[in-house]
């Protein structure tokens, strides 16, 4: 006879079961319990000081880690605190598991009563519940397959009355089985294949859904005679061939935009080809063919309108389609991966080979400038976390990353202030990298509470904040159409973030000139002897850039 356990241990032991890989949170008395019983399963757990900090560093892990992060929250105000990261999770459809407590059905008086399914379904979530103590563990498993196999951010809500109750242990026959690889079919294969063959400078561009095909599309891009490139949050994909232009969008260098505005097809992998990845569209000329491969229909032209929608697994479709190719093409085509084009990409594709003013001053320091020397002087094998704002485009463009494991974007729902808790997400998905964040002074300051988080972790953790003393998004793109009264707002006094920092216990330094850098030389060479176990603050006062042209793109389209 199965010994009867109390339903939040179940529901723990079920989630271990499954192999989930770390758990995030703050821990209330609602959620205290099944916490607890996740570590108990020896399942990771890392305390945050805010739950917003937890729910993106549980974001971040999931995507860099290749497993299931759960964020754990107390019931009504812990998950509302939560949202924001959730909100971002869900938007980039990241496979997340949100435990949160709920008020008992009849507790209808509780100060901590909310619709939680609305809540989260507001913004993009699944919700989900455990109805019954006899049905926690199918429950469970049910929040599990959709988060996996559909690649959602699912909420599990666990009501007090429930939780506490008592089942019989059945979780060590539990198991879910991975997500199918959706092929596609023969005809739109022959349409793909017509199309590529067709074009003299095709471009194919991956996003997040292209990741697990390097190779394939890689082999096809080839023989095809394309050129490749990468959303965002895929880049680093296609690191090492001599046809790689890098970002596609915003952050891409003069190059990188003239060559995909020269094509005469783009093909999106698992990319949604949306406004940050095609400017608005200009990176499309009139007359050019455009085909998108997703595994989801709903995504195929969801962005703007294509010629082709191909249903299908980015790594799957690309085999079929080269199989398709060489039948008709035995031998590779030349077309657009040319000498001549390559030899342009190693020498301008990368913005950190562009040559630019210096905007440094006796007391503020280039942008660029720092990004240039940081991108020299830290260890390559790194995993860079970016917050959002005007700032954005300096790490993105200029610090290397050695992989598409190695940069981590949370900015689906473009908020401001997840910075710090990607870099500690990430962090501890990849242990084995030095984990670097770029962020403003605003975002950072929004979200420093968990400094002491990657103090207590003993991480070591470059942070540098471009800081600029204000929004400075806001200072730029909108100074055209406000007064300085009214700009104001948006500015404040310099605030001394390196001893800030210090007072966290982590290592601060201001750098306003390069010779201001010493100390950080010193704190990389530690890390190289095996020495350097806290986080490091890099204060960069940073010169004006007039306003960042990635986001003046993206004012002026919404």
């Amino acid at each position: 006879m199965n010994e009867k356990v109390q339903v939040a241990a179940l529901v723990g032991r079920t989630l271990a079961r499954l192999g989930v890989g770390h758990v995030f949170g703050v821990v209330g008395s609602g959620n205290f319990d099944v916490t607890n019983a996740l570590i108990d399963e020896r399942v990771p757990y890392t305390a945050a000081r805010h739950e917003g900090g937890a729910a993106t560093m549980a974001d971040a892990y999931s995507r860099m880690s290749g497993k299931v992060g759960v964020l754990t929250t107390h019931q009504g105000c812990g998950l509302s605190n939560a949202v924001t990261g959730i909100g971002e999770a869900a938007k980039s459809r990241t496979p997340l598991i949100v435990l949160t407590a709920d008020t008992q059905a009849a507790a209808v008086r509780s100060n901590f009563k909310i619709d939680q399914d609305a809540l989260v379904r507001s913004v993009g979530a699944v919700a989900e519940r455990i109805h019954s103590a006899e049905t926690a563990i199918a429950d469970t498993v049910r929040a599990f397959r959709t988060a996996v196999n559909e690649r959602r951010t699912v909420v599990l809500n666990l009501p007090l009355d429930v939780q506490s109750g008592f089942a019989a242990d059945l979780t060590g026959s539990v198991e879910v089985q991975g997500p199918a690889r959706v092929r596609p079919d023969s005809a739109s294969v022959e349409q793909l294949v017509a199309l590529i063959s067709q074009a003299q400078r095709p471009v194919f561009v991956a996003g997040r859904g292209g990741r697990d095909a390097r190779d394939s599309i890689l082999a096809l891009a080839r023989h095809a005679g394309a050129l490749v490139a990468t959303s965002a949050v895929a880049n680093g994909l296609f690191n090492g061939d001599s046809h790689n232009l890098g970002i596609s969008g915003g952050f891409s260098s003069p190059l990188t935009a003239e060559l995909i505005t020269g094509a005469d097809l783009i093909v999106g992998w698992g990319c949604t080809l949306n406004m940050w990845t095609m400017r608005h569209g200009r990176l499309i000329s009139p007359g050019t063919k455009v085909i998108q491969i997703d595994v989801e229909d709903s995504s195929l032209g969801a962005n703007r309108q294509i010629t082709l929608g191909v249903l299908g697994d980015s790594a799957l479709t690309a085999d079929d389609a080269l199989e398709a190719l060489r039948r008709i093409q035995p031998a590779s085509a030349e077309k657009y991966r040319t000498e001549q084009n390559a030899l342009a990409i190693k020498q301008g594709a990368r913005w950190r080979d562009v040559v630019t003013p210096d905007l440094s001053t006796a007391t503020s320091i280039d942008p660029r400038v720092i990004s240039r020397e940081l991108d020299s002087l830290l260890p390559a094998d790194r995993i860079v976390a970016v917050d959002s704002g005007n700032f954005m485009g300096y790490p993105s463009q200029y610090l290397a990353v050695p992989d598409e494991f190695g940069f981590c974007f949370t900015q689906a729902f473009q908020a401001i202030g997840l910075g710090l808790y990607t870099a500690i997400g990430a962090a501890v998905a990849r242990p084995d990298r030095l984990p670097v964040l770029g962020a403003g002074d605003g975002g950072f300051l929004m979200g420093i509470s968990e400094l002491e988080t990657a103090v207590r972790l003993k991480l070591p953790l470059v942070c540098i904040v471009y800081n600029d003393a204000a929004y400075g998004a806001e200072v730029h793109h909108f100074a055209e159409h406000h007064g300085q009264e009214e700009l104001a707002s948006v500015s404040f006094p310099e605030t001394d973030i390196a001893a800030i920092a210090r007072g966290y216990g982590a290592d601060g330094v201001t750098v306003r000139t390069l010779d201001d850098m010493q100390p950080v030389r010193e704190w990389v060479a530690a890390i190289r002897d095996g020495g350097q176990d806290r986080p490091l603050v890099i204060d960069a006062k940073i010169a004006s850039d007039g306003g960042s042209w990635w986001l003046a793109e993206a004012f002026q389209g919404h």
